[in-house]
């Protein structure tokens, strides 16, 4: 069993809504994800995929967690 609890939940989100979940800024967000673009692909209008965000968190690590 895994020793971390995790409460944040995948789910589809806007570019908005995910630095929020970051406590960033759009435009700080928009450069943390622009060079993991091809691996998180194209956004379906406004909306980031469940699959897409949970490829973020991998990428950027997750919200909240200090690393290292």
């Amino acid at each position: 069993m895994n020793s971390t609890v995790n409460t944040t939940q995948i789910k589809p989100c806007t570019l908005t809504e995910l630095a929020a979940i970051y406590g960033i800024g759009v435009k700080t967000m928009k450069k943390w994800i622009t060079p993991h673009q091809p691996a998180i692909g194209e956004k379906h209008g406004r909306i980031y995929t469940a699959l897409q965000v949970k490829i973020i968190f991998e990428k950027l690590g997750l919200p909240g967690v200090a690393s290292g």
